[in-house]
């Protein structure tokens, strides 16, 4: 793909300044802009958590953008879609937001520490929110980069639901993968709620068990290739990784440090 990677669609389950400082958010603020700023358009997706103060961050809903409902299971829920900008990168953030699924004040557990039962919804309106999106947008990414958990099963919907569609036809998919995979389990029906177009239960093996394991196997599964974010990822995950014999960026500490990654990221990006 070298040469032709010109627009770089960054999906993140957190980015820095709306959530706290972490690995997985301090990439998903400063990779963007870096990769903007070598000469390629980017957009930018996150959940709007309910813990994102929308007065101070000055969020705004994008009207022509909101109003289709995304039906997981029987029940239709809406989807609204707010931007907001970090003037200082020259970026714009794009927020899934559903009174269902984001209004509450905590990301994946209650105040008590509980993982929310209905977190495997929330990646499932997650990622179609996403993807929907974009083709309202009108804006053919050549590269779509998955950042943390609630955003692996957009790998399987590009592949299987939206394989035909021209706006990611030429598209290819990166999964960076941290050390923040769920050790809870998900419903035990997360499978059937996957279930969209042309994805099907057989498409999901893994999710009927379903762990945070493997719903990174499902994500590495459908993706092109896979950098590692992080140093503590999951054995059993990496092992998956080597079994695939996709291309993978090895993670490195120093370059996150120093800033490097955002090269060795893009350059990775024109190899797929």
């Amino acid at each position: 793909m070298a040469d032709f990677v010109q627009k770089v669609l960054f999906v993140n389950s957190e980015i820095f300044p709306y959530l706290p400082e972490s690995n997985i958010a301090n990439i998903g603020r400063y990779l963007p802009q870096g990769i903007q700023e070598r000469k390629m358009e980017i957009r930018s997706f996150m959940p709007r958590f309910g813990c994102i103060n929308e007065r101070k961050n000055q969020l705004h809903e994008v009207i022509r953008l909101s109003g289709m409902n995304i039906i997981i299971g029987d029940i239709d829920r809406p989807l609204i879609i707010k931007v907001a900008s970090i003037s200082a990168a020259r970026i714009q953030v794009y927020f899934i937001d559903n009174e269902d699924y984001f209004k509450r004040k905590q990301i994946f557990r209650d105040a008590n520490g509980k993982f929310f039962e209905d977190n495997d919804e929330r990646a499932v309106f997650f990622a179609r929110g996403v993807l929907e999106t974009v083709k309202k947008l009108r804006w053919a990414p050549d590269i779509i980069h998955c950042q943390g958990w609630i955003s692996h099963l957009v790998p399987v919907y590009l592949k299987k639901a939206y394989k035909d569609d021209p706006i990611f036809s030429n598209s290819k998919i990166v999964l960076s993968l941290y050390d923040d995979t769920p050790e809870e389990n998900f419903s035990a029906d997360f499978a059937r709620k996957a279930v969209y177009g042309g994805v099907s239960e057989a498409d999901v093996p893994f999710l009927k068990q379903s762990d945070g394991i493997n719903l990174a196997k499902t994500a590495i599964q459908y993706s092109d290739g896979i950098i590692m974010g992080a140093e503590g990822i999951n054995g059993q995950i990496k092992d998956y990784c080597d079994a695939s014999k996709l291309p993978v960026l090895p993670f490195s500490k120093s370059a996150l440090e120093d800033g490097s990654y955002i090269d060795e990221y893009k350059a990775f990006y024109e190899k797929l």
